[in-house]
């Protein structure tokens, strides 16, 4: 179905609506029952008032379907008939005048619908061409698992649509035995549930100074949902892995252009085989209790728990025992901390979440009154549990938070501390974690010319009245 933009216009001597009964019959024609007889799906109209002018928008099989049903308007007076689009198509497709970008050699879903479908949820869009979005701090309040629709998305490349019914999960390379897996062979495998956050590497990135390339992202990058699927260990233990064995790589069935490469680039991502024994690495297949959503992996996507999310690949279709390091452009290019030090450039892999503490309540620029106020929020850390939470208020010392709840190892941990305010104006209120590892937030992040890890102590400005 295409969209189209119809303009009707008519002198004020031949307007239809001075015979009652002509409007009635108009309206009865322009009703939505009727107009899909016709093939046509009326999006909304508006009469200019005072201007014998009509507007709508509708969608039609094509342009002649949608004359054929305005010819009644068309004898009274003119009728343009435009193709049209929606904002969110416009902006996937990269301007008015651009066609749609296309990625992959997967089927795909419709960026455009992807797109509208995020913002009907009210994610926050940063991207429209790959998708990716923000969960708004807000949705984070009450540290439980995100619905699926507000859990951040993020992509590469167009977002694969597969048919679960031909799906398989191949698993080859320096293994005893091949395997070829369907949906139901994995549902039909021993599975495990867990709470897990999953958080961008780049996530906070638009906070550091001066500007980095790169998706523009806030704070809102990061989410956590129930998880259940099958041990990555029971499917590579069925495979049986050769001694020769060293790394596996995990290739999902996005893909597309990358600047620098000749041909198509798959995501794909390596993890050593010993850090694939974690028991709690899952082949995943259900979020909080329903199938993957398309835009999270369907029907099947690694959880690595504690790594940035780029290690838990989404749309898993193949897994391959290699015998040496991977060096794809997202395992080699991608993901590391770049910095420059003592003139000589270092390179560390963006692997582990670092600690970092996020301030829910209040929202920034929030208005409370004067007395007892709540500032909560919710930590994590890909090293160890969280230990503790501190916050500063009004640049004073540090006071530690309440956790709340028991500790808890791959999800956020709530927190909370209620203080006291007296006076009038503007406070700042800061935050910062400290796991058990012994990891504190800093005040301010290290740059990097990527981006990644950005864990700076978390500050918000709320006004008391």
């Amino acid at each position: 179905m295409a969209l189209f933009v119809v303009h009707h216009q008519h002198s004020a001597d031949r307007c239809p609506t001075q015979d009652p009964y002509m409007g009635a019959m108009l309206l009865n024609h322009l009703s939505r029952p009727n107009a899909r007889q016709y093939g046509v799906e009326i999006q909304g109209e508006a009469v200019v008032q005072g201007e014998h002018t009509l507007y709508f928008i509708a969608e039609a099989g094509d342009e002649n379907r949608l004359r054929e049903f305005m010819q009644a308007f068309q004898e009274v007076g003119s009728l343009d008939v435009y193709p049209a689009s929606t904002c969110a198509r416009v902006v996937a497709g990269g301007g008015c005048a651009t066609p749609m970008p296309m990625s992959g050699s997967a089927p795909a879903i419709d960026p455009a619908d992807a797109c509208q479908q995020a913002m009907e949820a009210g994610l926050v869009v940063q991207r429209a061409h790959p998708l990716n979005c923000e969960t708004p701090i807000p949705a984070l309040i009450g540290g439980a698992a995100v619905p699926n629709a507000h859990f951040y998305v993020r992509n590469h490349f167009q977002i694969p649509n597969l048919d679960p019914s031909v799906f398989r999960l191949e698993v080859g390379g320096l293994v005893e035995r091949e395997l070829s897996l369907s949906v139901d062979d994995l549902h039909n495998l021993p599975s495990q549930t867990l709470t897990v956050t999953l958080e961008c590497a780049g996530n906070g990135r638009a906070l550091f100074e001066p500007p980095i390339e790169g998706e523009k992202w806030n704070l809102g990058a990061v989410s956590t949902a129930e998880w259940t699927g099958v041990p990555l260990m029971e499917v590579l233990d069925r495979a049986g892995v050769r001694p020769s064995g060293r790394e596996v790589l995990f290739r999902g069935a996005d893909g597309g252009t990358v600047a620098g490469h000749s041909g198509p680039v798959c995501f794909e991502r390596s993890l050593r085989l010993d850090q694939c024994r974690d028991a709690d690495l899952l082949l995943a297949y259900a979020m909080n209790g329903e199938p993957l959503p398309l835009q999270h992996g369907y029907p099947l996507r690694l959880v690595v728990p504690d790594w940035y999310a780029v290690a838990s690949v989404k749309w898993l279709t193949g897994i391959e025992l290699l015998d040496r390091p991977f060096r794809g452009h997202y395992q080699h290019d991608k993901y590391w901390y770049e910095w420059e030090r003592d003139g000589e450039p270092v390179r560390e892999p963006a692997t582990l979440q670092r600690v970092r503490a996020l301030i829910t309540e209040p929202a920034p620029e929030h208005q409370t009154p004067r007395g007892d106020v709540a500032i909560r929020g919710v930590a994590w850390s890909g090293a160890a549990a969280i230990d503790r939470v501190e916050v500063s208020v009004g640049g004073g010392g540090w006071q530690q938070a309440r956790l709340v709840g028991e500790r808890r190892r791959h999800s956020w941990q709530p927190w909370e501390l209620i203080i006291s305010v007296l006076e009038p104006g503007m406070l700042t209120v800061q935050a910062r974690a400290t796991d058990l590892a012994g990891r504190t937030q800093p005040e301010r992040a290290e740059w990097n010319r990527l981006g990644y890890g950005n864990n700076a102590i978390h500050q918000v400005e709320v006004r008391i009245l």
